[in-house]
């Protein structure tokens, strides 16, 4: 039997796994990663062979059944450090594992507080990190020495300060303070008198100024650093840490969204965001940028790379490489023998991989003459007219759809939906004006936007004008809760998850730290507060007349759930159809496998019910 010609269940889709997170063991032999094999992402470690035929098999390393969201290894031993929360709580929790998986020992001990790893010391002998365990507010940098389990406070004031990593010598570390999500501000820190060393100046004006991925030069004179201060784009720059003077190193129409340094400072990697896929570019820097010399790379086409790390020895790159229609896996390029194999073949849950659609990338126009980029994929035979269609819609919203996979569309796809994945204004990836064209007073531009992907699928004859849903999390989540408000006519169904109802009950209620972040592109509710209960959908329930699907987990600390418990009584008091999944085992989205394969079963048969078979 033809493979297009079967139906596969979404269980069949959620089989399909995928690799992320490698770090390399200090000789080199081995690289820990994260995959989801159990059902939610636990740490695994497989050997580095570059002439073995297949890859060997993965070993298994952790066994708690909730969420790993960092393993990393020891510079010099064989140790790992480990991160990870429950119940998608996101109040992560450190802890060292040994090579074998053996013997776990934490290293934090209060699940109220969350705790980010910054980085192993030079010599393996210490650790730092940033918590929110003196006020849950503000986050400080700490440094913890393993042998005795100690630790001391580097940096603490009121602000979020995460640390980037330690200096070659160990004797500092690089801190980053945000102060929006669109300003940041870098620090040196001696690790012995806990001297701060301002790098980069206070953010001025309303223009971005962000300095992300710092990793020092081979001499350690200077940074090399990815910023879009008095910009667009993110590029590529070196900072001098004596004078302060920052440099653009390059000058590109697109973001440069990855940077990694070898441990030595002689070899640089970084991957440029190209209206979607990633251009991955190598150096020899040993001589400085000005003496650079390019390094050969892999051919990986179409491609979206999420990840870069560097064997110790500088050697060796891996990368994490995601594709539309192909399970993400790691991949290993080895410079001195320029060969790539992939350390990891994730599972295909038993659909032949030529099921998975591409998408291709189409613009259309909006209101203001205004071109927006989107991903469009259509169901593999048949009628490519007057189709069910949903539009999907990403959360941020300082965020970019990316042709990567995706099971919930394929599977869309392979009940015979289209899907249109637009990436509206506020998106990033197009430059700072764009991503800033839903700031605040604009917010609801962004949603008008989604008026005119349906009148694109209309003008195509793409959709069926009665059969279009919408579909979104978190921030997306918003949009569809908007979409349904502020055009009513235009939707057959909404499919809403983890999603804002209230900005002002949102903004009271989020976790605290994550509040004044949050401000800068919402608006705060000393100033806007009006403004706010105007655009949020619950002040406008009474008009959705679609029929809505709401998930939402018990333990979300960004969008917490009496968002979702707003709108449903609304509806349900007003009599309009709404289904409701509350899953009191996560957080800001569903990552068990098991909670999954009860959502979104459900959530494509409420689409059948109210879509695909409406007359």
């Amino acid at each position: 039997m033809a493979s297009e010609s079967i139906s596969y269940s979404f269980e069949r889709y959620l089989n399909i796994r995928g690799a992320h997170g490698p770090s390399f063991s200090h000789d080199g032999q081995l690289l820990s990663f994260l995959t989801d094999i159990t059902g939610v992402d636990e740490a695994w470690s497989i050997p580095v062979e570059i002439h073995a035929p297949h890859p060997a098999w993965p070993e298994q390393l952790t066994f708690g059944g909730e969420r790993i969201s960092r393993v990393s290894y020891s510079p010099n031993e064989d140790l790992l450090l480990l991160a990870g929360d429950v119940g998608g709580s996101e109040l992560t929790q450190l802890a060292t594992l040994s090579n074998d998986g053996s013997v776990q020992c934490a290293l934090t001990h209060r699940p109220e507080v969350m705790y980010r790893f910054g980085g192993w010391s030079p010599d393996g002998q210490r650790i730092v990190y940033s918590s929110n365990e003196r006020d849950a507010r503000f986050f400080d940098v700490y440094e913890m020495e393993l042998s005795s389990g100690q630790s001391k406070v580097l940096m603490q004031g009121e602000g979020t300060f995460y640390v980037v990593g330690y200096a070659p010598d160990g004797l500092q570390v690089l801190v980053e303070q945000y102060v929006t999500n669109i300003h940041n501000q870098l620090f040196l820190v001696n690790c012995d008198n806990g001297a701060i060393h301002q790098l980069t100046a206070q953010p001025q004006g309303d223009g971005p100024a962000l300095y992300i991925s710092g990793v020092w030069s081979h001499d350690s004179q200077y940074l090399y650093l990815l910023s879009n201060h008095g910009r667009q784009f993110l590029s590529l720059a070196q900072l001098d840490l004596v004078s302060h003077e920052l440099t653009y190193l390059e000058d590109d129409l697109w973001d440069t969204e990855l940077l990694t340094v070898t441990h030595d400072g002689t070899r640089l990697a970084i991957v440029k965001n190209e209206d979607g896929y990633s251009r991955l570019s190598l150096y020899d820097i040993s001589q400085g940028w000005q003496g650079r010399q390019s390094l050969s790379v892999p051919d990986l086409p179409h491609t979206t790379i999420s990840e870069l790390t560097w064997s110790q020895d500088g050697s060796r790159l891996a990368l994490v490489a995601q594709f539309a229609n192909h399970a993400p896996d790691i991949g290993i390029w080895d410079l001195t023998e320029q060969r790539f194999w992939w350390a990891t073949n994730s599972s295909f849950g038993g659909i032949p991989p030529e099921v998975l659609r591409e998408p291709s990338l189409i613009r259309y126009t909006s209101f203001d003459q205004r071109e927006i980029p989107a991903w469009l994929y259509l169901p593999d035979g048949g009628e490519e007219r007057n189709l069910p269609f949903v539009i999907y819609v990403h959360g941020g919203p300082e965020s970019q759809s990316r042709p990567i996979l995706n099971v919930v569309v394929q599977y869309l796809l392979g009940r015979g939906y289209g899907v249109l994945v637009p990436n509206v204004r506020g998106s990033t990836g197009y430059g700072y004006a764009y991503q800033s064209l839903d700031d605040v007073r604009l917010r609801m531009d962004s949603v008008t936007d989604l008026q005119y992907a349906v009148h694109w699928l209309r003008t195509k004859q793409l959709a069926d004008p009665r059969r279009i849903a919408v579909m979104g999390g978190s921030y997306g989540g918003f949009m569809v809760l908007a979409a349904l408000t502020t055009y009513p006519d235009l939707w057959a169904a909404g499919v809403e998850i983890v999603g804002i109802a209230n900005f002002v009950t949102f903004l009271e209620n989020t976790s605290s730290w994550r509040r004044k972040l949050r401000e800068s592109e919402y608006g705060n509710l000393e100033n806007d507060r009006e403004f706010l209960e105007q655009i949020s959908p619950i002040r406008s329930v009474d008009r959705i007349a679609a029929p809505l699907f709401v998930v939402h987990g018990a333990n979300d600390p960004r969008v917490p759930v009496g968002e979702a418990e707003q709108i449903v009584t609304a509806l349900q008091t007003r009599k309009v159809p709404v289904e409701y999944l509350r899953f009191e085992d996560e957080g800001h989205g569903l990552i068990k496998r098991a909670n999954r394969l009860v959502a979104y079963p459900a959530i494509a048969r409420f689409l059948d019910e109210h879509v695909l078979r409406r007359l």
